[in-house]
């Protein structure tokens, strides 16, 4: 087999696991991401979660916790027994409004809950 054929080949073999590395990198990091930040971030591990702390707020009472590891917090929130509600903020601000008082939930990835009264037109 002539020299330079085996170079070729060797040439290519090494292009094709550079861009095969390179696939893996690029993969690897969209996955982090999505855990991290994104939409997957509910497939974090419990443990990667904080405690639920405890407070009331527009005569709601209210759970959070917030995710140690990315940027990512949940919400539950409970009027008596009248009516739940459950906020993901995975990445970015989320907003809900109730049906019993209309009251509107913003929970942002840091944990932050916040509430306002939508006054009757």
């Amino acid at each position: 087999m002539p020299l330079s054929s085996r170079r070729t080949r060797t040439a290519r073999a090494l292009r094709l696991a550079g861009a095969l590395a390179a696939l893996v990198v690029l993969v690897s990091a969209g996955i982090v991401v999505a855990v991290r930040e994104g939409p997957a971030a509910g497939l974090m591990p419990e443990r990667s979660w904080g405690p639920w702390t405890d407070g009331g707020i527009e005569g709601w009472s209210t759970h959070v916790r917030v995710n140690t590891w990315g940027d990512a917090a949940q919400a539950d929130i409970h009027f008596g027994k009248a009516e739940d509600i459950f906020l993901r903020a995975y990445g970015k601000t989320a907003r809900v409004t109730s049906m019993m008082q209309t009251t509107v939930f913003t929970l942002t990835p840091d944990g932050r809950l916040t509430a306002h009264r939508v006054s009757a037109p």
